[in-house]
């Protein structure tokens, strides 16, 4: 069971959307939002309900083909660390989407994200990151993964919690889980 996780420190938008896709690609994987101010990612429950609750066998299991995603709904990750493992053993993938500050340390291949704005506002990571180009010019490393543009289309369909048509950008998306990430 492959675990990565995600942090994207720039930019609110591709942290939120980028996990989606990095899911995506897998065909069937989980996102579980270890942020307490996370998005609103539509679903019927949250990691918190889990976590009051107790998980269910059916959510320890995908009970359907194609990417699940787990919103926070207010709980810290030292609460939820026993519903996540229980979640990330049971399911074939799992992307945990951290929290742009104070990132808790977790079990998993971590995933820096950089997202390469025009004018270089924010400086390349020292260390291998997924580089999101913006556009088409030259990357500013080769270090990590290097993922083309994506389009608008795709990215709207993943924040309304829908699955786009295939793409180019989340068929690149596979190379993020065959990169050997480090903590």
């Amino acid at each position: 069971m492959p675990v990565l996780a995600v942090l994207t420190p720039e930019d609110g938008l591709a942290g939120a959307i980028m996990p989606l896709g990095f899911a995506a690609a897998m065909g069937t994987a989980l996102v579980i939002d270890l942020d307490p101010s996370g998005p609103r990612y539509p679903g019927p429950a949250s990691l918190a309900d889990l976590v009051a609750d107790g998980p269910r066998r059916i959510d320890l299991v995908p009970q359907r083909r194609g990417p699940a995603v787990l919103r926070n709904g207010g709980v810290s990750y030292d609460d939820a660390a026993r519903v996540v493992a229980a979640l990330t053993a049971g399911w074939p993938n799992v992307v945990l989407r951290l929290p742009p500050v104070a990132a808790p340390s977790v079990e998993a291949r971590f995933v820096p994200v950089h997202v390469a704005y025009p004018g270089n506002l924010f400086p390349a990571p020292g260390r291998p990151a997924v580089i999101q180009m913006t556009d088409r010019r030259r990357p500013v490393t080769d270090a990590g993964v290097i993922l083309p543009p994506p389009r608008p289309t795709t990215w709207r369909a993943l924040a309304r919690g829908t699955i786009p048509p295939p793409d180019r950008w989340i068929r690149s998306c596979r190379r993020v889980w065959e990169f050997p990430w480090t903590r």
